[in-house]
């Protein structure tokens, strides 16, 4: 038996009413990929957060390498050789990489010596750890998948023997997870101790070693990952049987709600992103687009929702005409019965800051139902949530909870019950399950399904090919800003990755 790297043991953490780990009891052997699963909410990123010195145990213990340990800062951690990379990441944007790895760990006041220093320390991690990266680039202008390796490099650096990843893949396409997998594999080789949060059950049926399932605060079940299913798991996470694939009957396709035409739209670098783009979605069908994050998706779906501007192309919506080139705005198309559940839930579906029944309203708060003459009518605004609560299943149940304290799963909830409960007649939705557990996503894709039942246009795009595969009627592929393939959901994987990778494209061109 492997020694323990890391053992909590009767840890309980409240806040307010609501108790986030109860009587937590787990240990993690030296030199192994731990994996943590559990629904939205379960308390997993609290357990770590208190790993990490971010909180502080109402009650328990931890010990690290079999010693007693007094964590009470993120300091204290990385003392004891524990980093953490957390779901959204904690890199100064203006910043070099460089800047960035060595920023809290300088060694001299005028940094000469501390970026000499770390630009050796990070060539031997990069050759040690395959963490290829440029150590003078801008952090935003690096990929996603570049900062995670930054942000790992980071932990690295200041010495981490012990690694915890906060939904590592979140954000990270197909591609990039097989690349932050083979890392995490030659880490583990090299004795260090990963720990994995994730809701994702396959990603923790090929990396882990063991795996613990919480659910609503508690340590339900720790499992050797080879002894154990992807059925059995989702099952101690849910407490009941989940269905882990989509079921839904054959598409009854009507008219055309949706149809764009010649669309061009650019960045605000001026760099096309959607060059030329033509299709529509019919009635009663789910319509997905595939494609490598990057490939122009995020600007369609921008430009269709009169976020950002097209520089040229048509669209008509039930007919006529949306002017996505000048005066169209989001307001108007919602008026017009287009909702949009946006990519980045964060910045533009909440004010994280706002009470969740205010965020249940937004870009709708001029509806008669939500107003009392010129003024907002309170309590029928947080009745309306609390029935959204109860119908999307949103946890905690409590309206007037600010939406930033809602785990990123019931975050994505609370848009989709805004956007959905308008009865659209076109709802385009970007990512819907980012970040979100098992249950959630059946629940999600339920939804999706009862929608196209009843006769809605639905838009879906997402890195998630099983997920496209599942929900679509018809499969459109994206590659540098067009669309080069349309697939049934019978189509492959590897069918959908080629045209993604554009292979398909270049050898026509040959």
């Amino acid at each position: 038996m492997a020694q323990a790297a890391i053992e909590l043991i009767g840890i309980n953490k409240s806040f307010g009413a609501v108790r986030a780990n109860r009587d937590i009891n787990l240990e993690i052997a030296r030199g192994t990929i731990h994996g943590i699963v559990g629904e939205n909410g379960a308390g997993k990123s609290t357990l770590m957060s208190i790993l990490y010195g971010f909180y502080q145990a109402d009650s328990g213990e931890i010990r690290v390498g079999g010693q007693p340990a007094s964590i009470k800062t993120p300091n204290d951690a990385i003392a004891l050789g524990i980093g953490m990379v957390h779901q959204h990441f904690m890199l100064v944007d203006n910043f070099s990489v460089l800047e960035n790895i060595i920023l809290g760990a300088e060694s001299d006041a005028l940094l000469k010596k501390s970026i000499a220093k770390a630009r050796s320390e990070l060539e031997r991690l990069e050759r040690e750890y395959g963490l290829e990266v440029d150590p003078d680039a801008i952090i935003e202008e690096l990929p996603v998948g570049l900062q995670q390796r930054v942000e790992i490099l980071k932990a690295l650096y200041r010495g981490a023997e012990i690694l915890i990843l906060d939904e590592p893949t979140g954000v990270l396409t197909p591609a990039e997870a097989d690349h932050l997998f083979r890392i995490l594999r030659q880490l583990k080789d090299q004795g260090k101790t990963v720990v994995l949060i994730t809701h994702k059950l396959r990603e923790i049926m090929a990396i882990t070693d063991t795996v613990s399932v919480m659910r609503q605060g508690t340590m339900v079940a720790t499992r050797e990952t080879a002894k154990t299913t992807v059925e059995e798991l989702a099952e101690l996470m849910v407490g009941r049987r989940v269905l882990l694939r989509v079921e839904k009957g054959e598409a009854e396709a009507g008219g055309v709600k949706l149809a764009v035409k010649n669309l061009t739209v650019k960045d605000t670098r001026g760099v096309t992103m959607v060059d030329d783009i033509s299709f529509d979605i019919r009635a009663g069908e789910i319509v997905g687009i595939a494609g490598v994050a990057g490939n122009g998706q995020s600007e369609l779906l921008e430009a269709i929702s009169g976020i950002r501007r097209a520089v040229s192309g048509s669209v008509m919506l039930d007919g006529k005409p949306i002017d996505l080139t000048g005066a169209a705005d989001p307001g108007e198309l919602r008026d017009r019965g287009l909702a949009h559940v946006p990519e980045d839930r964060h910045h533009v579906g909440l004010v994280l800051a706002f009470e969740e029944n205010e965020n249940s309203i937004l870009g709708y708060h001029d509806d008669p139902r939500y107003l009392k003459g010129p003024f907002l009518n309170i309590d029928a605004i947080r009745n309306d949530a609390k029935d959204k609560i109860a119908k999307y299943d949103i946890r905690p149940a409590d309206c007037r909870l600010k939406t930033a304290n809602f785990s990123g799963g019931n975050q994505q909830k609370i848009v989709l019950a805004r956007e959905m409960e308008q009865d659209p007649g076109v709802l385009i939705v970007g990512q819907p399950t980012r970040g979100v557990d098992v249950g959630a996503i059946e629940f999600i894709h339920k939804r999706l399904i009862a929608m196209r039942d009843q006769g809605k246009a639905v838009l879906v795009v997402s890195v998630e090919l099983d997920e496209i595969r599942s929900l679509s009627d018809r499969i459109l592929v994206m590659f540098a800003g067009r669309i080069v393939g349309e697939r049934g959901p019978e189509a492959t994987e590897g069918e959908l990755g080629l045209l993604m990778a554009g292979v398909e494209q270049q050898e026509a061109a040959l």
